[in-house]
Formats: C-alpha cells, sequence, structure tokens
C-alpha cells in the first residue's frame, strides 16, 4: 500500500483519502503528465531529500515539453516537498512529484485545461525484488523497442512514456525474468524499464548516451561524478545487442532501484554471474553520498 496520512495538491495538504481527481482529467485520458521520483534518507545529521534542486529543475524542464504553466515557483515547490515528508513523520522515503494538464475540456489539444501538482510520499519497498541482490538480477532483451525521440520527448520524464517502459517490464516479468533491457529503432541499447544502463569492462564504465533516448537520469549523473572523482573512466557510447553479454560487469541505477548489479542477460552470465568489484564500489560510495557520509557532495542534500 502506498498510503500515507498527507497529500499536497495545487497548494494545500489534504487527507490522503480526499486526494481525487475527476474521471475526465486530460492526464488519465491522453497520458499529458510529467513526474519526479525522489527519495528522502537518514543521514549522518538527520533526514534529507537527495538532490531535491535537480529533480525539481528537471520538472520544470519536462514541463516546457508539455507547454505547462506552473502555477507554483521552483522553490515553493521545493518547500511543499519538505512539508509533505514533514507532514506524514517520514525520513527514509519516497517522494512522488506528478504534474497534469486536468478537466475541463476532453480532447487531444490539453491546454484548455488547468496544470494540476500533486506531491505524495510513503515508506520504500523494493522496486525491484530479488532475495539475494548480490547474485545480481537477470534481465532479457525487450521485444518492445524504445520510443524514440522522433515520437514522444524521451528527456522529458513524461507519464505517457512509461506505457513504453510497462509494456517491458511486464514482458520480462511473465517470462520470468527480473526486468527488461530496451533498444532503440538503431539496435542500440538505451536502458531498462525504468533505470539507466552501466557497463564496465578491463576498469572503465560505459554507458549510452542521451541521444540514444535515454533519460538523463539524476542517479546516472550522481554515479559519473563517484567515477570521476575515483579516476575511473566513463565513455558514453552506443551499444549493440550482441555486445551486452561481453562486458564484465553491468548494472543499473535509479532513483527508486539506487544501483543494481546483473548477474545476467538472456540467460547468458555476465562476468561471475555477482556483483563485481566497480559495481560494488560504487554502490558503497553511493550509500555514502546519499547518507552524508560524503563531505564533499554536502550541496546534494536538503536536510528536514
Amino acid at each position: 500500500m502506498l498510503e500515507s496520512d498527507k497529500i499536497w495538491m495545487d497548494g494545500q495538504l489534504i487527507d490522503y483519502q480526499n486526494a481525487k481527481v475527476h474521471v475526465l482529467t486530460h492526464g488519465l485520458h491522453y497520458g499529458t503528465g510529467i513526474f519526479e521520483g525522489i527519495r528522502s534518507y537518514s543521514t549522518t545529521k538527520g533526514h534529507a531529500i537527495f538532490r531535491l534542486d535537480d529533480h525539481i529543475k528537471r520538472l520544470y524542464n519536462s514541463g516546457k515539453a508539455y507547454f505547462m504553466q506552473f502555477e507554483f515557483e521552483p522553490n515553493e515547490l521545493k518547500l511543499a516537498t519538505i512539508d509533505v515528508v514533514k507532514a506524514n513523520k517520514l525520513g527514509d522515503c519516497y517522494i512522488r512529484i506528478i504534474a497534469f494538464y486536468g478537466y475541463g475540456k476532453l480532447g487531444v489539444n490539453p491546454l484548455p485545461n488547468k496544470v494540476s501538482i500533486a506531491i505524495t510520499a510513503w515508506k520504500w519497498t523494493e522496486h525491484i525484488r530479488k532475495e539475494d541482490l548480490e547474485l545480481g538480477i537477470h534481465l532479457m532483451v525487450s521485444s518492445w523497442e524504445k520510443v524514440g525521440s522522433r515520437s514522444l520527448p524521451t528527456h522529458a520524464k513524461g507519464v505517457a512514456n512509461y506505457a513504453n517502459s510497462a509494456l517491458a517490464r511486464m514482458e520480462a516479468l511473465k517470462s520470468g525474468f527480473d526486468e527488461a533491457i530496451m533498444l532503440n529503432s538503431n539496435g542500440h541499447v538505451v536502458e531498462a524499464s525504468a533505470e539507466n544502463i552501466f557497463l564496465v569492462k578491463n576498469g572503465k564504465i560505459y554507458t549510452p548516451p542521451i541521444s540514444s533516448g535515454a533519460l538523463e537520469g539524476i542517479t546516472r549523473d550522481t554515479v559519473i561524478d563517484i567515477a570521476e572523482r575515483n579516476n575511473v573512466k566513463v565513455i558514453s557510447e552506443n551499444i549493440s545487442r550482441d555486445e551486452l553479454y561481453y562486458f564484465d560487469e553491468i548494472f543499473l541505477t535509479g532513483t527508486a532501484s539506487e544501483i543494481v548489479p546483473v548477474g545476467y542477460i538472456d540467460h547468458r552470465m555476465i562476468g561471475n554471474g555477482g556483483i563485481g568489484s566497480i559495481t560494488s564500489s560504487i554502490r558503497k560510495q553511493f550509500a555514502d553520498v546519499v547518507t552524508g557520509k560524503e563531505k564533499s557532495r554536502q550541496d546534494w542534500l536538503t536536510y528536514l
């Protein structure tokens, strides 16, 4: 259950059971919405939201793609997000901000409708379930092609994009895998259904470029920062499907999933089938960053 005590909607904290939208909401019928997933962590100085400013900045950038006019300034949404976490008496939690075209006129054109914003928070459970994550998850290459920028704005975190992701994730789960890898129309690796992907070979880290259609993930950016501060070279490069099987290590990254090692792809073992040394090191350092133990990245933490 995602239930919590309070949800922020269009400027007000309201009770969970009263947070409702009309059945004729444009975003419900046409997918005209954008969102952000954010995490709050217990740190050495108390609870803190990780990279909140960057998430809100990306929300506004996503809104540009859909001609959204927000009634609230970025700092107002930042303060509202903090209020939601506090109102629900949460520490470690997941936060979701969603902006969507509301109801009033139904048709393909959403512009006559008001843009509403809601902020929720709840205790998090595993995004990718695995009894022993150290063994690495099992992936398959999806039969569903990743939606491209000629179809939808892939740099925007739009809800419509995730119908594509949901089909890939369901296909993987129904086929006995934990997650799916998606390719673009050129046959290049883009990302998993809801995570960016990193691949390790000969001590170097590779990741698909944003131009492939991959989301410019905030956890992705955090991992690149960690790697570069440790003098590990990160190469942004197109990767074909058959190349996947020959890397020493592969891991996924995302706000919800954090750092997830990959053990197998299409029943083929990656490396030794478990978590690799570079993946393990980055996962540990990521935990240090989000919990405030890494002093050089204190500016990424918004303390409650």
